[in-house]
């Protein structure tokens, strides 16, 4: 991930393709928007489209899935068929990452997702993206854990098998090659 949250001209106009040509190739996520009003938006939040960008880059391919009438925001989540590939083997949190005292994973799905300025899709967003298509049929991704859950050292995934979504526990600081994490930002 980059240190500066700010894209260059080039880079910029070169995510707003990629964003532009996945918008118009789904449009059944986003029914009713018109992308010269999302681009305008995108144009104007230089900081959001540097996560936007953190989001492609680790293989989320973030998309358009809604439009929040009262904050006049759009919403993109990670659209990616399967868990993305660069957010893959990270436990879930700080906390857990530092409680390993061996074998301890690069980093974690919140610290990830924190410093790419998104946050995890709750297990309510994640029921919403299936809704959209057919998403995790090979790979998992932790979704936002309640405070509940994690007070007791675990935390939640999520998948979709046999044309079903479902949620699973295990210890925050567990961590899998096929797992990894999806996010979401308003912008």
């Amino acid at each position: 991930m980059s240190s500066k949250k700010e894209l260059s001209a080039g880079q910029q106009e070169e995510l707003l393709s990629v964003l532009k040509t996945r918008f118009e190739k789904n449009s059944n996520r986003h029914k009713d928007l018109e992308w010269f009003k999302v681009q305008a938006k995108l144009e104007t939040s230089t900081e959001k489209l540097w996560s936007l960008n953190e989001m492609e880059i680790t293989g989320g391919e973030p998309d358009v899935i809604g439009y929040d009438k009262e904050g006049d925001e759009y919403i993109f989540y990670d659209c990616s068929a399967e868990s993305p590939k660069g957010r893959r083997s990270t436990c879930y949190d700080h906390e857990a990452l530092e409680s390993r005292k061996e074998y301890k994973p690069e980093d974690s799905a919140v610290n990830m997702a924190a410093a790419m300025g998104i946050e995890l899709l709750t297990e309510g967003q994640y029921r919403e993206l299936q809704k959209l298509g057919k998403f995790d049929l090979k790979t998992s991704s932790w979704v936002k854990t309640p405070a509940e859950i994690r007070k007791l050292g675990g935390a939640i995934f999520c998948d979709r098998r046999y044309d079903t979504v479902f949620v699973y526990h295990n210890g925050a600081e567990s961590y899998y090659a096929a797992r990894g994490f999806r996010g979401w930002l308003k912008i």
